[in-house]
C-alpha cells in the first residue's frame, strides 16, 4: 500500500543533511581563505556544494507539498529551509568574489570571518539535530547570536582599517565587498537561528 502520509521524521533528517552541507561549505571557504594557493579547484568544489544545497532545498519543498501532516508549521519548515540555504548562498558568494575580483591573497581577517561562519554553521547543525526531541536547541541559537555579534565587531574593525590604510581605491572596493559578503553570511546564520528558536519555542 502506498504511504499517503510520509513519516514526519523525514523532515528532521533532511534538515540535518542541509545543515551538514552548509557546514561543509563554510569549512571549505575558511580553508580557501587561510591557504589561497591554487584555489581554483576548491572554488569549483564550493560551487558544487552550493548546487547540492539548492537540490536539497528543492527536495524539502517538494516533500512539504506532498505531505499532509508535518512535524511543525509549514511556514516554519519553508522559512528554516530558505534561511539555511541563504547561509550557503553567501558562503558561495564570497568564493565567487575571490574568483571574480582575482583576490589571490585575501587578508587574514577574511579567514577570521569565515571561521565565525563555520562556528555558526556547527551550532546550527547541533540545534537542528536536537530539534526532533526539542532538547537544548535554544542554547545553540544563543551561541549563533553571540557569534554574529562578534562578526559585526570584526567586520567593522576590518573595514575601518581598510579605509585608514588602503591607498588603492579598486583594492579597497574589492576587500570591502568581500568583508560585507562574509558578514552577511553571519547575518543569515542568525536569521536561521531565529527560525530554529521560534520552532523550538512553539513545540515546547
Amino acid at each position: 500500500m502506498i504511504r499517503l502520509i510520509p513519516r514526519e521524521t523525514k523532515f528532521f533528517r533532511m534538515f540535518s543533511e542541509v545543515s551538514q552541507n552548509v557546514t561543509e561549505g563554510a569549512r571549505l571557504l575558511q580553508d580557501i581563505l587561510k591557504s589561497p594557493a591554487n584555489m581554483g579547484n576548491r572554488l569549483d568544489r564550493l560551487q558544487e556544494i552550493e548546487h547540492r544545497g539548492d537540490d536539497m532545498t528543492h527536495s524539502i519543498i517538494t516533500t512539504l507539498n506532498q505531505t499532509f501532516i508535518t512535524p511543525f508549521d509549514r511556514e516554519d519548515i519553508h522559512r528554516l529551509t530558505s534561511s539555511l540555504d541563504d547561509v550557503l548562498d553567501f558562503v558561495n558568494s564570497a568564493g565567487v568574489r575571490l574568483r571574480l575580483y582575482r583576490i589571490d591573497a585575501p587578508p587574514p581577517v577574511a579567514a577570521e570571518l569565515a571561521g565565525l561562519i563555520v562556528q555558526q554553521s556547527e551550532e546550527l547543525a547541533k540545534g537542528v539535530s536536537l530539534l526532533e526531541q526539542n532538547q537544548r536547541v535554544l542554547e545553540h541559537c544563543v551561541e549563533v547570536h553571540r557569534l554574529e555579534n562578534e562578526a559585526d565587531r570584526v567586520s567593522r574593525s576590518a573595514i575601518a582599517e581598510l579605509f585608514d590604510n588602503e591607498k588603492n581605491p579598486i583594492q579597497l572596493i574589492k576587500m570591502k565587498e568581500l568583508y560585507e559578503v562574509l558578514e552577511t553570511a553571519t547575518d543569515k546564520a542568525e536569521d536561521a537561528a531565529n527560525v530554529l528558536e521560534a520552532v523550538a519555542l512553539k513545540s515546547a
